[in-house]
């Protein structure tokens, strides 16, 4: 009977170094004070504001029960700001405050450390995205 080879898995190799992308971010961002996740939902903001929270939760591949206690505690960071939609009071809309976008201009100092980290050339960096985009993962 064959048995599987955790080193030849593809599962375990995204999942080990998503782990370990994770870690390099989470030091980085300690001193910010925010967690990965807050970053993800921040960068889908930088790029663009005003989102739906189904429409923030889509763009950083998060669920939307993830979503509520995120948003909670960046609105209680001064990050954001949930507002109703002009055309429907229901559904919220996710704002960045000034404090929230002037983060923004440490986001591209992380992002580099953390490629440098990697040991990754540019190529191959852009190589393993278009890979994921293949797979699944939304990037743009």
């Amino acid at each position: 009977m064959a048995v599987a080879d955790i080193d030849k898995q593809l599962c375990f190799a995204l999942y080990s170094t998503s782990n370990r992308v994770t870690s390099m971010y989470r030091q980085l961002l300690e001193p910010l004070g925010l967690t990965y996740t807050q970053f993800v939902v921040l960068m889908v903001l930088w790029k663009e504001d005003a989102l739906s929270i189904s429409q923030l939760a889509q763009r950083a591949a998060l669920s939307k029960a993830t979503m509520t206690p995120l948003l909670k505690r960046l609105e209680q960071k001064g990050l954001i700001r949930r507002e109703a939609l002009p055309d429907n009071d229901r559904q919220k809309s996710v704002v960045l405050t000034q404090e929230g976008r002037e983060l923004s201009y440490d986001s591209a100092d992380i992002t580099d450390k953390v490629f440098c980290m990697t040991g990754l050339t540019a190529e191959e960096a852009n190589l393993m995205i278009t890979l994921c985009a293949k797979i699944g993962v939304e990037t743009e």
